[in-house]
């Protein structure tokens, strides 16, 4: 299944919190039900992403890493 990504957040060689930070910043930007891609090097992000999404109700479709490069899709609620 192909997700269409609406924005991208490259949060790449950035350490906590930063990358929490700027998602939280990107994700104001975006209309309710938009998808944002997250790419990240931090590995606190498999913590920090999927609890943000939990607490702020957003959906997190996928996540996966490949060479400690972390790959998210998150889709803002509403």
């Amino acid at each position: 299944m192909l997700i269409q990504v609406d924005a991208e957040l490259d949060a790449s060689g950035l350490f906590c919190p930063e990358p929490v930070m700027m998602l939280h910043t990107k994700v104001r930007e975006l209309a309710g039900g938009e998808v944002l891609k997250v790419i990240a090097t931090d590995p606190s992000t498999q913590r920090d992403i999927p609890k943000f999404c939990t607490f702020l109700e957003h959906h997190l479709l996928d996540s996966s890493e490949q060479d400690g490069t972390y790959t998210y899709l998150i889709r803002k609620k509403g």
